[in-house]
């Protein structure tokens, strides 16, 4: 049982990729403050999970007015989330994770980045999204201990990422960016293995229905 969990952090960390977020936010808070660094931090986090726990607990009741079946949305989120692993190993190619050139604009003329670009889409974009629900197996919807140990996941992965964004200088500076960017292809390349098995799940389960 447990073992499920556990793969669910390390997928849902792979996808947040809280080591790589630490430069990106360094970029974003060029020049800023320490204070204002740690409130855009404390509250891009704050809000995404918000957003996490808002899709975790009606995902799947939208998913059921919807009419989309579990191992359908598990092919097509295991594809999704094989492109974003595809940008983490050949960033210079995707850009799945990258705000468009009007959003860069936005977020440079507001003050306040943590709800855009930080919270959504760096830190609770598609690819979050998408691993919550693919970690719901049928047989615990309802259970409300399943939600409580789902819980715990995005909790102790938003509290990495706060953590990595508090102290983005020191990551940066230890790391490099070369040392950042080979983190994030390792990442990438397990998330794609990861992804594969989504999909072959959900053919199995829509071919065993």
């Amino acid at each position: 049982m447990f073992d499920a969990y556990i793969k669910a952090f390390m997928v849902l960390f792979v996808v947040v990729d809280p080591v790589s977020m630490a430069p990106i936010f360094m970029v974003m808070t060029h020049g800023a403050t320490v204070a204002y660094r740690r409130r855009m931090a404390i509250k891009g986090v704050l809000v995404a999970g918000g957003i996490l726990f808002f899709f975790l607990l009606v995902g799947d009741t939208l998913l059921k007015v919807l009419g989309v079946s579990l191992g359908a949305f598990r092919i097509a989120g295991g594809l999704l989330m094989f492109l974003v692993a595809l940008d983490m190993v050949f960033p210079k190619n995707f850009h799945m994770r990258e705000p468009s050139k009007d959003e860069r604009k936005e977020a440079e003329e507001r003050e306040d980045i943590s709800v855009f670009p930080l919270a959504f889409p760096l830190l609770a974009g598609p690819g979050a999204l998408t691993t919550l629900m693919l970690m719901l197996p049928a047989q615990d919807q309802g259970d409300p201990l399943h939600y409580v140990f789902v819980g715990a996941v995005i909790l102790g992965v938003l509290l990495i990422t706060l953590i990595s964004l508090l102290v983005s200088g020191k990551i940066t500076a230890f790391m490099g960016e070369t040392g950042a960017n080979l983190l994030s292809r390792l990442l990438g390349l397990v998330l794609a293995a990861l992804s594969v098995q989504f999909v072959l799940d959900g053919i199995r389960t829509t071919l065993g229905a």
